[in-house]
């Protein structure tokens, strides 16, 4: 929007001035969330909460305009029709500048205080002051340099000694400084000075400073007082109309407190004309959640209606994340039908190493080796997990009964890689394999392969004595015995006619499916002796580690492990998730697990836009060049994004600033610095970004010529 857009015009300006003097937005920017232990035991009501500075109620001087405490401080009691002087400089300030949010605060703020006065219909037609030190003082206050603004009055005092700056723009300060002291306590984690803070500033504790509740909420949950940190999130609920900040309140307050009190504050939840509750994105993810931790344990209880809710966003939606979360949750219950269902509907709206993991594994359940070969052939480089699930997959292939006849590409595949894996299973299975298609030379060398992998492997011994006694190799067969002697009675026997029938027409062993055990298990298949008298022998291999799809807590994770899993959940979009997982690794004894920790904390913050938080994060571990600048490049844009969208345009421009002298600023910046100019009514400035914008073809650029045009132009 131009800059000119946002200057009101004389008209409008007096309709909002009447609006806001209405009432409404007066009483509303008076209350405050009463932050003392003391003054609420934990039950709160709906009635809104009065003024509350630090005692439990505001005493008389307290609520007193400035003029009145100083009289009654000296004695002298002004007279009850005296008219009140009332300092509209900040108004006025506010009105130049378009500030309709700070306008409407001041307005409230001076009604509150003088209730005799009347707001000037026009603050525009009022005579500008011309006290331009003063102005330039409310300029660096509006720009946040809260030190220079200090120093300004400092200087001016010094100057000229009677002078007294404005007691509302010292408030202002006051308030404003210590709302850095209480953010900066928040983000190393001092919760006993972020409540300090609160209490001792209750005029923070506002719809206006959403973030500051938020804080406080945060450090009384981390300080085992849930109660209170609900009470916080529902002032909000009670109070504020914001959708975005109330959407955001409940998603904060369910990472903090317990599922009851969490109950409590969804009950707060306004409900759309469409008839649509405004918390149902929350929802959504709490049902996520419950499935997810029921697909990590199939002893977890995850209530009918958040299943349902989970269904139904699977089939309503386009992403195949939900169906993934379906497939897992069906699968560690052994219902392999239904978990087949949606993990074909994930593979379906995206074909993933994920879904089609969880896909092998059902199919693998219900006897189906070659599909789940089939698809998985193409992931198995993409984690040691998906490999193990091919290697077992086509093992069972391999062991099916009867055994398939498999075309020359499909065998040839699964040789590769068996033997890239070295796969001691996989090579007993084709040793299996041959020997079912009488190609016993070739059985032998497979069981002897298998052995060289891992000598003490039963099962391939025991093929590899059959075969020797098959191929009539006696020498070879007694030297098998001698080495499993007192080991294996079933090796033992073989060549016993009383045990085992003629070697010319063996009977093949089988192959049964081990039912897998969740989605970390990929099952291997068993041989059974070659005689119809033996036992099979089930085998399952080394379960494979799932993917993260499951929420476990990373603190039971070696730190090696906590980064794997970070790294995963960053893969799967989940960043908050994977901060926690990084600050495990974090403390782990090798450098480079707790540098890449570091390095992937600082991720995930930007991800989720926690610029301040990525910065602390990245400098927990010294990371080379290259990581350290890309950090600083993306901390800087995005500290510079979030200052434009607050309105801080001053602060955008520094963030630019810096950011250019590290590495050249990118097209989308220079967007954002040409209208971080204009706004500032720097329009030189902004109409020479806009011109190089332009001249690359860009649209932005060309759309922020005109609206340089615009703002050059009178309005009429």
């Amino acid at each position: 929007m131009p800059v000119a857009a946002r200057v009101l015009g004389r008209a409008c300006l007096a309709g909002f001035i009447a609006a806001v003097v209405g009432g409404a937005a007066i009483a509303h920017a008076q209350h405050h969330w009463p932050i003392n232990d003391d003054h609420i035991s934990g039950e709160t009501t709906d009635t809104v909460a009065a003024p509350f500075p630090v005692q439990d109620v505001p005493t008389a001087a307290e609520q007193m305009p400035p003029a009145l405490v100083q009289a009654q401080a000296s004695g002298a009691a002004p007279a009850p029709d005296a008219p009140q002087k009332v300092d509209e400089s900040a108004l006025r300030y506010f009105a130049r500048q378009g500030d309709t949010k700070r306008l409407e605060i001041e307005i409230a703020r001076l009604r509150a205080l003088y209730p005799q006065w009347t707001p000037p219909a026009d603050p525009l037609a009022v005579p500008v002051n011309v006290d331009e030190k003063l102005e330039a003082m409310w300029q660096l206050y509006s720009e946040g340099r809260l030190a220079a603004a200090r120093e300004a009055i400092a200087d001016r005092r010094s100057e000229e000694p009677d002078w007294q700056p404005p007691q509302d723009l010292l408030d202002r300060l006051a308030l404003a400084e210590a709302r850095e002291r209480l953010v900066n306590a928040s983000e190393i984690d001092q919760y006993a000075t972020v409540i300090r803070m609160g209490s001792e500033n209750p005029q923070l504790l506002t719809c206006g400073e959403v973030d500051v509740l938020w804080r406080v909420a945060e450090a009384f949950a981390q300080t085992d007082r849930q109660t209170r940190a609900r009470d916080a999130y529902r002032y909000i609920l009670d109070n504020c109309d914001n959708q975005q900040e109330r959407l955001a309140t409940i998603q904060n307050a369910s990472r903090q407190l317990t599922p009851p009190l969490l109950d409590e504050l969804l009950a707060l939840e306004r409900t759309a004309d469409g008839g649509v509750g405004e918390f149902e994105p929350v929802r959504d993810d709490l049902a996520r959640d419950a499935v997810a931790r029921g697909g990590d344990d199939a002893t977890a209880t995850v209530p009918a209606e958040q299943l349902a809710r989970v269904e139904q966003l699977a089939r309503q939606g386009n992403a195949a994340s939900d169906a993934r979360l379906l497939g897992w949750y069906y699968l560690v219950r052994d219902n392999h039908a239904e978990a087949e269902t949606w993990f074909r509907m994930a593979r379906e709206r995206e074909d993933s190493a994920e879904a089609s993991q969880g896909l092998a594994l059902a199919l693998m359940a219900r006897g189906q080796h070659e599909e789940a070969e089939a698809i998985t052939y193409r992931w198995r480089d993409e984690s040691d997990e998906i490999r193990a699930v091919y290697l077992a997959a086509a093992a069972n292939l391999l062991g099916t009964d009867p055994r398939p006849t498999l075309s020359e590409d499909v065998l040839g595949r699964i040789v590769a890689e068996v033997v890239a894996a070295r796969d001691v299973p996989g090579a007993r299975q084709l040793g299996w394999y041959a020997r079912a298609w009488e190609q016993h030379q070739t059985a032998g060398q497979w069981f002897s392969t298998a052995l060289r992998w891992d000598p003490d492997d039963e099962p391939s011994a025991y093929g590899l004595a059959l075969t020797r006694h098959l191929l009539g190799d006696t020498a070879g067969l007694a030297e098998i015995k001698r080495i499993w002697a007192g080991r294996s009675d079933r090796i033992r026997d073989v060549g016993d006619r009383r045990v085992e029938p003629a070697p010319t027409a063996p009977t093949l062993p089988r192959a049964p499916t081990a039912t897998p055990r969740r989605s970390e298990s990929g099952s291997q298949p068993s041989e059974a002796a070659a005689a119809p008298q033996a036992a099979a022998q089930p085998r399952t291999a080394a379960p494979p580690r799932r993917s993260c799809t499951s929420h476990a807590d990373p603190r039971h994770l070696s730190a090696e492990a906590a980064l794997q899993r970070g790294w995963c959940l960053m893969d799967a979009n989940r960043p908050m998730e994977a901060v926690d997982a990084f600050a495990v690794a974090l403390g782990g004894s090798s450098e480079k697990t707790r540098r890449d920790a570091a390095w992937g904390q600082s991720l995930a913050y930007l991800r989720v836009e926690l610029v301040d938080e990525a910065a602390v994060a990245a400098t927990a571990q010294p990371q080379d060049a290259r990581r350290a600048n890309e950090l600083q490049r993306s901390i800087l844009a995005q500290r510079a994004a979030g200052a434009f969208e607050r309105g801080r345009y001053v602060e955008t421009l520094l963030a630019l600033d810096e950011r250019a002298r590290i590495a050249p600023e990118r097209l989308d910046l220079m967007v954002l610095r040409g209208y971080a100019y204009l706004n500032l009514r720097r329009i030189n400035d902004a109409q020479r970004v806009f011109e190089a914008l332009a001249a690359t073809g860009s649209r932005e650029g060309v759309k922020g010529l005109a609206e340089v045009r615009d703002a050059l132009t009178p309005s009429r």
